[in-house]
């Protein structure tokens, strides 16, 4: 045993995903394994705390610890509505110097301590919408897949809990011996980013009809020069209302909403097609192929040889 041993702690709450649960512990015991081959000993103990009872004497005994970890959770009517001794035990639990760590949903519950208040973090890019209504006062970015921010760290996907595992790995230890860990997994220990994994699916249902009616003509034009001006008049609103309705209702300006359809409707037929870059590009819109590339990368993180390699 070394001397600095990590305890971190795995909370089993109601709806957690069980094989992050699980996995999590897994993942510190083979870390243990190669720092053993190391001569470094077992550096992670991991304790796994259940969620509906963080607020008894038994749970409290478990104090203190270095990290905690809210895995990702599948059934939401616990992460929007997390028990307050939950909450409370996380807070104090972060007083005494613990990281706390959340993945996918998990973030809800931990936003619901005020602990995220003013800073940096990521969810799942499914959950982003809900998450920025509910939590304001958070700065969301949904397109990272994991941001260590010291003492808070976020990951965003389902499955992100393997990079939350690798990063707390390299943190503690060094990152030999988690890109070791990553070989034995057989998974990628690169920089990666969750936006390589999103798809644009535009929001209809916010109940503004004018704007829905304007979605639909991009939907079905999006090949097409966009005239404001245009979508304006569909609306039967003038362009100043139109503008500050759409971004209202969509997140995006109408230029910039374009730009992401097209740019899913390319990733499509990438995925689909045989057909060059050029050919797709000029499918969606683009006569200039060098701009769409640079609008590309600059929408899904990378070039779409690298989408490609990904993804076909």
């Amino acid at each position: 045993m070394t001397k600095s041993q990590i305890d971190i702690g795995i909370v089993h709450y109601p709806g957690a995903l069980l094989s992050a649960v699980q996995g999590l512990a897994e993942q510190f015991y083979l870390a243990n394994t190669i720092c053993n081959q190391h001569g470094l000993g077992d550096v992670f103990k991991t304790h796994m705390c259940d969620g509906s009872l963080l607020d008894t004497v038994a749970e409290a005994e478990i104090n203190p610890l270095r990290v905690i970890i809210l895995p990702p959770c599948l059934d939401d009517s616990y992460y929007l509505d997390p028990q307050a001794g939950l909450l409370r035990w996380l807070k104090q639990q972060h007083q005494n110097g613990a990281i706390i760590c959340s993945v996918c949903a998990g973030a809800f519950v931990l936003a619901e301590t005020g602990l995220l208040n003013g800073r940096r973090v990521t969810t799942h890019w499914v959950l982003a919408d809900e998450f920025s209504k509910r939590f304001p006062d958070v700065e969301l970015d949904s397109n990272k897949l994991l941001i260590n921010d010291m003492d808070i760290v976020t990951a965003g996907g389902l499955m992100s809990w393997i990079d939350l595992g690798l990063e707390l790995v390299a943190q503690f230890t060094n990152s030999q011996i988690m890109r070791q860990l990553g070989k034995f997994l057989i998974v990628d220990t690169s920089p990666r980013e969750q936006r390589y994994y999103q798809t644009f699916t535009p929001k209809l249902g916010h109940g503004d009809d004018a704007i829905v009616k304007a979605q639909h003509a991009l939907q079905r034009d999006f090949n097409k020069t966009v005239v404001i001006k245009n979508l304006a008049e569909l609306s039967h609103l003038t362009e100043r209302t139109f503008l500050r309705r759409f971004v209202k209702a969509t997140g995006f300006k109408p230029t910039h909403y374009l730009q992401h359809l097209r740019v899913q409707k390319a990733c499509e037929l990438i995925e689909s097609n045989t057909g060059s870059f050029e050919k797709i590009a000029t499918e969606v819109g683009y006569e200039d192929i060098s701009a769409f590339r640079k609008t590309f990368v600059k929408i899904t993180g990378q070039t779409p040889k690298e989408f490609k390699r990904r993804f076909v």
